[in-house]
């Protein structure tokens, strides 16, 4: 244990820190669930395996976060029980991840500006003062890397494509849009963890964020939308969309129905 490890005795960071491990956690974890559901319904083989797998590193990503969640906060649970025995308005992850598929071009989208925000945010994770935090930031950055490559080509594919995909693919970045404010907000307890070197400014991210997304949008022909008046905002701190429960309902019931079952 190092010295920062140490401060963690300190019950205001230990609870800062839970519940923003929780955060990154529960983005994965639902963003992972609904990349599953493409499975055996992509446009095309390759995607339906490249989306497949794609989702399967977030739910590995995931349960890194949360098994350092559940040790973090020391009450014996695991990250199976932070999981599946949570109920939505626990769940502390952006309001973006659970909304449904739609059609293929907002699929495409959400990834992207996920993605985009995710390589940035891990790049900076990197260098927490919390050598396990760092270690896996680091391992998830080499992930997100391919995410963040297979969107952009999407988006350039159906941005610079067909009068309809370059329509459907405007429509999911206009309508996506208002949902991309709340990944730059540092809630709550977050500054106490800033402070300490253990995770970075959100807001700071940003700008690296827009110049990165600005540069694909630009390329593929689409318009950048404008800064919505509405953002949607409340995700980290359980506020969430009507579609949460309804995933959480099917993600949870053979959890729920058999607590304990193995196979």
């Amino acid at each position: 244990m190092n010295e920062n490890d140490d401060k963690l005795k300190d019950e205001k960071l230990k609870t800062a820190l839970f519940n923003y491990l929780l955060g990154l956690g529960d983005d994965l974890l639902i963003l992972g669930h609904r990349l599953s559901e493409w499975c055996g319904h992509a446009p095309v083989i390759e995607e339906d395996i490249a989306l497949s797998n794609i989702a399967l590193d977030c739910l590995g990503e995931a349960n890194a976060f949360l098994q350092y969640a559940a040790e973090t906060e020391g009450r014996g649970r695991s990250e199976d029980d932070l999981a599946f025995f949570r109920d939505a308005i626990e769940f502390k992850n952006f309001q973006m991840v659970e909304l449904p598929n739609g059609d293929f071009a907002f699929t495409v989208a959400r990834q992207f500006l996920f993605s985009s925000y995710s390589f940035i945010l891990f790049g900076e994770l990197q260098k927490s003062r919390l050598p396990k935090l760092a270690s896996i930031a680091a391992k998830s950055f080499k992930e997100v890397k391919y995410h963040l490559r297979h969107s952009v080509e999407w988006v350039l594919r159906l941005g610079d494509g067909t009068e309809e995909s370059h329509y459907r693919m405007q429509h999911a970045l206009d309508e996506l849009w208002m949902y991309t404010g709340e990944l730059f907000l540092d809630e709550g307890l977050d500054r106490v963890l800033i402070e300490n070197g253990f995770v970075p400014e959100s807001l700071k991210l940003k700008p690296l964020w827009q110049e990165r997304v600005n540069e694909v949008i630009s390329r593929a022909t689409l318009l950048i939308p404008t800064e919505d008046s509405h953002m949607a905002r409340g995700g980290r701190k359980g506020i969430h969309t009507e579609y949460l429960g309804h995933l959480l309902s099917e993600m949870q019931i053979l959890a729920r129905s058999y607590p304990g079952a193995k196979w």
